[in-house]
């Protein structure tokens, strides 16, 4: 255990967090997203898990890792399908919790099957114990400034 970090980050999240670099995704998905399978195609190549809700999930993230500030996808959120617009309640969570972060800016839909390529791209997948409907998301890692 460590001080100042929350102990739902284990050390394989920890070292995957610090190793990504600016502009690298990661993906926080629920128990219904293919996670396994398409964690493989990662650069991490393998599956880390979290069983906690998708927003204290999220929230432990953004405690450590920078959101990306030069790019408008910054953080994405899967859309429901035939009902892109609707943002549930999983999802709105996330956006609490990245607004905490001081961001002001709404994370961008994504189509489902597009989101499942995203998450092919991204460098890792966290598969989270997040049972509702559509709690995938993808943060981009930003920078952290040399007065930080």
């Amino acid at each position: 255990m460590l001080k100042g970090l929350d102990p739902i980050l284990d050390a394989d999240t920890l070292h995957t967090l610090r190793a990504m670099g600016h502009g690298d995704m990661l993906i926080l998905a629920d128990t219904n997203f293919p996670a396994d399978a398409l964690s493989r195609a990662t650069v991490r190549g393998r599956l880390l898990r979290i069983e906690q809700p998708l927003a204290r999930v999220a929230r432990a993230v953004l405690s450590v890792l920078p959101l990306d500030d030069f790019v408008a996808d910054f953080a994405a959120r899967m859309q429901v399908v035939d009902d892109p617009d609707t943002v549930p309640e999983v999802q709105a969570e996330v956006q609490a919790a990245i607004a905490a972060t001081g961001e002001t800016r709404d994370m961008v839909g994504v189509e489902r099957f597009a989101f499942y390529e995203l998450a092919r791209q991204a460098y890792a997948v966290i598969q989270t114990g997040e049972r509702r409907f559509y709690g995938c998301v993808m943060l981009r890692k930003g920078v952290v400034g040399p007065d930080e």
